[in-house]
């Protein structure tokens, strides 16, 4: 694995107690940042979908690290596989409040700090699905494609302030979210993907650290895709 310089820096990576969050944690620590994890699992636990949860992460991590340069926004759900005509409004309102609330939530508490400090990375994790939509995963897919919008147009706004905002957009993962999934949808999304195998979480890791880097200088309100060949714009 090859080392970033992430001395003296800090990390706030939400959903980082497992999977895709987990690989991120471990690549900045093993480059050198301290970095603190938002989660339901974490100790103590934060829910990111909620605004007072988010404030006070903020004054923890804050008062822990001093200062927050890298913020990944990757804390996320997969909500139900069925056709939108059938979906839930209930679960519609939950994958939109986990999968999209939260990164506005955590970007509007985390930029102020880095705008005033000249510096600043944010990532927000997204998905293929939010560029193509999948079907029978509406909630998810508007979510993701509301999270590249939510890029787009924050990293316009900061262009000039030092801080970049950033997101990829990944094929799926062998992760836990896979137990919120049906079999069938697990293999539709394998059949869009001509090199026909699920992305690791250390490729999403390898990118999404490089992105939340000084190295990366010039890019930012852009879409990263890490699909495998599936991405066609």
């Amino acid at each position: 694995m090859n080392q970033l310089d992430f001395a003296g820096r800090t990390a706030v990576v939400s959903g980082g107690a497992q999977g895709i969050g987990a690989a991120i944690v471990e690549r900045l620590r093993s480059s050198g940042a301290r970095v603190q994890i938002w989660d339901l699992d974490g100790s103590p636990a934060v829910d990111v979908s909620e605004p007072e949860s988010v404030d006070a992460a903020l004054r923890a991590a804050l008062k822990e690290l001093g200062k927050i340069d890298v913020l990944v926004n990757n804390a996320g759900i997969a909500g139900k596989n069925v056709p939108t005509i059938d979906y839930p409004i209930e679960e519609w309102q939950r994958v939109l409040r986990i999968n999209l609330t939260s990164q506005f939530l955590c970007c509007r508490a985390v930029a102020p700090s880095m705008v005033a400090a000249g510096y600043g990375r944010i990532v927000n994790i997204a998905s293929i699905a939010g560029k193509e939509g999948n079907p029978n995963a509406v909630a998810y897919s508007a979510s993701k494609a509301g999270v590249i919008s939510l890029t787009k147009s924050l990293g316009k706004e900061l262009a000039r302030s030092g801080v970049l905002v950033n997101c990829v957009t990944p094929a799926a993962a062998k992760t836990a979210i896979f137990d919120q999934m049906t079999e069938e949808h697990i293999q539709y999304m394998l059949s869009k993907i001509p090199m026909n195998r699920f992305v690791n979480v250390d490729e999403i890791a390898s990118l999404v650290c490089w992105l939340a880097s000084a190295e990366c200088s010039f890019s930012t309100g852009a879409v990263f895709d890490i699909s495998g060949g599936r991405a066609t714009y």
